[in-house]
């Protein structure tokens, strides 16, 4: 079914305009962001993400991207003084509904963050925990969770011998690797990463991106922010370019690369800034 979806999708996945695109997963309509009653971040932002997409968000330093990437799972509404206006849609339903639980909604919605962050404890223990926190008791269950997590995130069998050791003794890329096993552990539908590479070496990124595109695959949501056009180019299928707290164009990742509108995006694409 997904598979009969992509074509019409490909064309129709940004903008999304005032009405949710039919089958998005999470909608953004007209999304600004205030820090202070008069400091707007963010202003009028309109996107659709699907099931098994990735959707890349670019654009220079301050521009945006991370800000509107944390709304989608209301990391925003926790910092003091910010006001987000208009409305994200997730399943249709309106993520700042008093009625929606902020854990659930976190769970299916996860997030992965720009330095690794692994848990004080075992590689093990990084996963289980999660698990058990949301009522998995059975050992056997536990350790099929955890090996199934870390085959998603590609990752077992460089260190399915020493589940027990401290994951601070991984590398960097493997960390991060182990920060999206804990997060697939809780079997989310949508996937927000917010430069997960930034830090790593190429070997390492390739092997996050390599992951990326797995996780599409199996139908989950991705939405990334990278400064890394090539980046973008090689693991999203579409492409939002963010300047100055607007989204100035999006569309189909080799559209944007190689045909872009804006003036503003051609001038980021070919380097005179950024």
């Amino acid at each position: 079914m997904l598979a009969d979806n992509m074509t019409a999708v490909e064309e129709s996945i940004f903008p999304a305009g005032a009405q949710p695109v039919p089958n998005a997963i999470v909608s953004a309509v007209d999304v600004g962001v205030f820090y202070r009653e008069n400091q707007q971040a963010l202003s009028g932002v309109n996107l659709d993400f699907h099931a098994g997409r990735v959707g890349a968000l670019i654009g220079p330093s301050g521009c945006g991207k991370s800000t509107f990437l944390r709304c989608l799972n209301r990391m925003n509404s926790e910092i003091p003084h910010c006001r987000i206006t208009g409305r994200i849609e997730y399943h249709g339903k309106d993520i700042a509904s008093p009625q929606q639980n902020l854990f659930d909604l976190r769970r299916s919605i996860g997030m992965v963050f720009q330095q690794p962050n692994p848990f004080r404890m075992s590689i093990y223990n990084n996963i289980a925990l999660a698990l058990h926190r949301h009522g998995m008791r059975s050992k056997n269950e536990l350790d099929a969770a955890v090996e199934e997590s870390l085959r998603a995130a590609a990752l077992w069998d460089e260190v399915k011998g020493k589940l027990h050791g401290s994951a601070y003794a991984l590398s960097g890329g493997q960390q991060q690797r182990l920060c999206i096993a804990r997060t697939l552990a809780l079997h989310p539908d949508v996937v927000l990463m917010d430069e997960p590479c930034s830090a790593l070496d190429p070997i390492a990124t390739r092997a996050i991106e390599d992951t990326i595109r797995a996780m599409a695959q199996r139908g989950i949501c991705i939405v990334i922010v990278t400064h890394n056009m090539q980046q973008a180019a090689r693991v999203s299928d579409t492409t939002a370019f963010f300047y100055l707290g607007e989204m100035v164009e999006a569309g189909p990742t080799q559209r944007i690369f190689d045909a872009p509108s804006d003036a503003r995006l051609q001038d980021y694409i070919s380097g005179r800034f950024g």
